[in-house]
């Protein structure tokens, strides 16, 4: 994608938002009602003075790193377990009933089992998010090595290429989108998941937050923590993720037909 096309679509990314804003605003103007849906401007003005008081950078963070260490370790054994599977036609074979049983499992029961077995703190919260989105990528990436080109791999053994190089030149290039769609995916479901996981049985983060608020019938505290967060997802998919999918895929755009 050439530097002006990113450009465009960067205008258009913030119309569009600006657009959903406006419509919120309108929304919020005809129910008259700020108990029920507040304006966008004092959700923003609560943001603001939670900013101010250390309470929202605080949460935020709590959430930001269970989601990252949830999310790595997601990514982690789904793209061993994906490729693995999807390289041996035995194990996939064997294994594959194991995937639809574990994406099948409600979050919910996934995040109460682990809070009995292992106790009300961080690593049941982690393992319980990180379990819930384990499967999910490991069908994607499984999928993709799937769709591998079988004249790069004839290649690949012609050349003799070890299994690391193989790995590194041949599959994970060709892959590379399936990756992405894996990591865009896990993001938006990993935090949602780590919300509930806050929400039950956590003393900090948006979650916490968002139930202290709910019990409070305070819509505009729920909405500004949950927005906040929105906003840092967006901000990591645009500014993160959309940039290294696009030098990851340019290669495509190199190769003569």
């Amino acid at each position: 994608m050439s530097e002006h096309s990113s450009s465009n679509q960067a205008i258009i990314v913030v119309i569009s938002l600006a657009g959903l804003i406006v419509l919120w605003a309108f929304a919020a103007w005809l129910g008259a009602d700020p108990t029920v849906l507040p304006s966008p401007f004092e959700v923003w003005s609560l943001m603001l003075s939670e900013t101010q008081s250390g309470e929202l950078p605080k949460h935020l963070f709590a959430t930001l790193r269970r989601v990252a260490f949830a999310f790595a370790l997601a990514m982690f054994f789904g793209l061993i377990i994906g490729i693995s599977m999807g390289l041996s036609a035995g194990l996939n074979r064997w294994f594959g009933a194991w995937l639809v049983v574990l994406l099948n499992i409600p979050a919910l029961v996934v995040i109460v089992l682990c809070y009995l077995w292992i106790g009300l703190n961080e690593v049941a919260a982690i393992t319980a998010v990180a379990f819930n989105k384990t499967a999910m990528v490991a069908v994607t990436i499984r999928e993709g090595v799937h769709s591998l080109d079988p004249k790069l791999s004839e290649m690949a053994r012609s050349f003799k290429l070890g299994v690391f190089a193989r790995l590194r030149h041949i599959i994970l290039p060709q892959i590379w989108p399936f990756v992405a769609s894996s990591t865009r995916n896990g993001l938006a479901i990993i935090w949602k998941i780590v919300l509930v996981v806050e929400f039950l049985g956590r003393s900090d983060g948006v979650g916490f937050q968002i139930h202290l608020y709910f019990q409070l019938f305070e819509t505009a505290y729920v909405l500004a923590y949950a927005l906040s967060f929105v906003a840092l997802m967006l901000a990591l998919e645009y500014g993160v993720i959309g940039v290294i999918e696009r030098r990851a895929v340019r290669w495509r755009n190199t190769v003569p037909a």
